[in-house]
């Protein structure tokens, strides 16, 4: 008898980031999600640039809506972490504390004292899956 490997026989259907079909249809939705994201955080387009991984010109293309490229796989990974996070904080907080908390020094041990923003800048995607569990944790999502 012999054994099936699920490595070699992927289920059907599964969309990743890695592939470049699936990368291509979620970067437009993608964008226009962070775009809002950091609009709704306040934060600078250097912020937005350094959260979501491009240059601030490719930020400033994609604001300008004209930028029509894929997404990489961690820059997807990086927008689906903020999505996340801003998600958490709105379903944590009932007022606008949840777009204000991004941008307020935070003494939380993902944080160090920075602002939750500053955190996920410098720590990038590690961090950024930090900020969206300790989000969810606080909720009592975990």
């Amino acid at each position: 008898m012999a054994s099936v490997s699920l490595v070699e026989r992927p289920v059907e259907g599964l969309q990743s980031f890695a592939a470049d079909d699936d990368r291509r249809r979620l970067s437009p939705v993608a964008v226009k999600a962070v775009i809002r994201v950091i609009d709704a955080w306040r934060g600078s387009n250097a912020d937005g640039a350094a959260l979501l991984g491009v240059s601030e010109s490719t930020w400033d293309r994609m604001k300008a809506g004209k930028w029509d490229g894929a997404l990489s796989q961690d820059q997807l990974t990086r927008a689906s972490a903020l999505i996340g996070v801003f998600k958490g904080l709105h379903l944590l907080f009932a007022d606008s504390m949840a777009d204000r908390w991004p941008a307020l020094a935070n003494r939380g041990p993902v944080f160090d004292r920075l602002t939750p923003i500053q955190a996920m800048i410098e720590g990038g995607i590690p961090r950024m899956l930090e900020v969206r569990q300790y989000i969810d944790a606080l909720r009592g999502g975990l």
